[in-house]
């Protein structure tokens, strides 16, 4: 039986359901002669670690209950009663984590798994490392820093999986990564890379005010709580960045040209949520409306993408053909069109759920498990 030490940095929607997924599929695993040992959980404040990371690990009634109480929102630290394991504090965490690494990466190795959505886990991740332990991500962060960040996390490539980062569960990343190594160059791709917005220009095709979409994709759960996270269009330029950087081209985010969907003066500085959807967002719906009628006009949809071309990333809403596969997307659906020598006249192309945190945590198990050659 083949055991992976996992610690898992995140208890927000994907790290619980990642949780679950891993109870859920003991079974199965076992089928497979593979055993996820949990010997560490991270939030934003703590980390519980198992008492003897070596021997024993957090075990499901330890997970279970940590999914219950972090979906009540309460921390970590406050779970003192909760078994066999130790508890510590954010600034002590870091260093566990750190530690951890240290101890196992000469031994049996471990897989660190970033589920937050944090700017802070690089400088660990880049330790973990260089310990010789692997790094899962669905965090994109880590991924969109620095170009030397970037280059330090991936010196070892078969250390490091990262698919959930751009699709959720969609195998993106895996396919780019193989029409690269066989040789064949990718000149172009574009994509529809989020389900918000995918959702949102759909929906105005049909004649509903752009407003009025925004908010129904809000009440849907498919925005943020501020929907400007994802009007903004930057979720979906670091998503357009690692593709970018996939392929070899060594940009960084500020190289990339981003077109928000609404005014800078409407921004989180300028604007609460409150006044922007109640009554900001409605001054956009002219200039939506034009735009998706000029589209139609041409036999064209409007739609927000990004587009990897000649040497420059551009993100923002274009023009695109009804019959292609963008043209045809409807709600909340991501889909990716890959260009290279082999499929120039007819791309690669790869579509389905690319947002929601099951199908996000099912994207990391599976990176987890597509590990387990490099584990004794």
């Amino acid at each position: 039986m083949k055991r992976i030490p996992v610690v898992i940095a995140g208890c927000g929607g994907v790290g619980r359901q990642l949780l679950e997924h891993i109870v859920n599929c003991r079974a199965l695993h076992s089928k497979q002669g593979l055993v996820l040992r949990v010997v560490g959980v991270c939030d934003s404040q703590s980390m519980l670690v198992a008492n003897d990371i070596f021997t024993e690990e957090l075990n499901d009634d330890v997970l279970a209950r940590i999914c219950l109480e972090k979906s009540r929102g309460t921390s970590l630290s406050e779970l003192n009663d909760i078994g066999d394991c130790q508890v510590f504090d954010y600034k002590e965490a870091t260093m566990q984590v750190i530690d951890i690494a240290g101890l196992l990466g000469r031994s049996t190795g471990l897989a660190v798994v970033d589920c937050t959505a944090s700017s802070e886990t690089l400088e660990v991740l880049k330790q973990v490392i260089d310990s010789g332990c692997c790094v899962v991500l669905a965090n994109k962060k880590p991924l969109t820093s620095s170009m030397e960040d970037y280059q330090k996390l991936t010196s070892h490539i078969r250390r490091i999986r990262y698919e959930s980062t751009v699709g959720a569960g969609l195998p993106i990343i895996a396919s780019v990564t193989r029409v690269v190594a066989s040789g064949d160059s990718v000149f172009r791709i574009v994509g529809s890379l989020s389900g918000t917005l995918g959702y949102v220009m759909s929906e105005v095709e049909t004649g509903k005010p752009f407003s009025e979409v925004v908010q129904a994709a809000k009440r849907l759960g498919y925005t943020e709580p501020d929907p400007r996270d994802d009007l903004s269009g930057m979720d979906v330029a670091r998503k357009a960045l690692i593709l970018a950087r996939l392929i070899g081209w060594q940009i960084n985010l500020d190289d990339i040209t981003v077109e928000s969907l609404y005014p800078e003066e409407m921004g989180p500085n300028s604007m609460s949520t409150e006044d922007f959807l109640g009554g900001g967002l409605s001054l956009v719906d002219k200039d939506i409306a034009e735009r998706v009628r000029v589209a139609s006009l041409k036999g064209n949809v409007l739609r927000y993408v990004c587009l990897i071309e000649d040497s420059r990333v551009q993100v923002g809403s274009q023009e695109i053909s009804k019959a292609s596969s963008i043209g045809r997307l409807r709600g909340s659906d991501n889909v990716v069109e890959i260009y290279s020598r082999c499929y120039k006249e007819y791309p690669l192309v790869i579509q389905g759920a690319g947002a929601g945190n099951d199908t996000t945590a099912a994207g990391v198990l599976a990176d987890l498990i597509d590990l387990q050659d490099l584990f004794k």
